[in-house]
């Protein structure tokens, strides 16, 4: 899309959208109360809010390369940053990261020694915060064909920063608390589909009529603990 055009669809959302929605633009200026986070690749075909269908203040969005939150003890990030302000100061309860089909993050993962060169921040980037993922996939998939093993990432990204967030400490806190929910999804940009993690049998299921939340490890640990 030109600038051109996107100065043409600032006017027509002026002129057209805000004026008949002015009412929830003034309640938003009041301040946001958004009731999810999600946490989505900069991808361009993927749009969180026209895939969910949300109205603007409804989700509180982190976006970046390969959908990645660096676990707790990491160099210090937007995105811990966001997940510590969306949790703690906005009162979220429930959390999506949400991966999808064809990856170029996760493509470049399973082929990082060409980065290293060509996009040597994408390189770092990866290394240092998806390099369990690409053992995890390189290690215990061999001879899968590479779109195989680009699923395959995908889905095991998604888990893996699943698990990094459980490392934040607000994060433990709420889940420990019951007062927050995990989810794991993945878009399929072909179909518009989107797939959830069903902990109960271990795989992504089309995501119709009710969330698939993931099991918090550490609440299951602890109340095995006290038996």
């Amino acid at each position: 899309m030109p600038i051109k055009r996107m100065i043409e669809g600032l006017n027509e959302f002026h002129d057209n959208y805000f004026i008949s929605h002015r009412e929830m633009f003034e309640q938003l200026s009041q301040g946001q109360s958004p009731e999810v986070l999600f946490v989505t690749s900069s991808d361009s075909r993927i749009d969180p809010c026209l895939i969910t269908q949300s109205q603007p203040g409804e989700l509180f969005v982190i976006r970046n390369v390969g959908n990645i939150i660096p676990a707790h003890g990491a160099s210090p990030s937007a995105e811990a940053a966001a997940v510590e302000y969306a949790v703690h100061g906005l009162g979220i309860r429930d959390i999506v990261i949400c991966g999808h089909s064809h990856c170029g993050a996760m493509r470049g993962l399973l082929q990082i020694g060409n980065l290293a060169q060509q996009m040597p921040l994408v390189y770092d980037w990866l290394k240092n915060n998806a390099e369990s993922t690409r053992r995890l996939v390189m290690d215990n998939y061999p001879g899968y064909s590479h779109e195989k093993l680009l699923k395959i990432a995908i889905e095991q990204n998604v888990l893996t920063q699943i698990e990094n967030l459980e490392t934040h400490p607000v994060i433990r806190s709420k889940l420990h608390a019951g007062k927050l929910n995990l989810h794991a999804w993945i878009y399929e940009i072909e179909t518009g589909e989107v797939f959830a993690y069903d902990a109960a049998n271990g795989q992504f299921k089309l995501l119709e009529n009710r969330p698939f939340p993931v099991p918090n490890p550490l609440i299951a640990a602890h109340s095995d603990s006290l038996r």
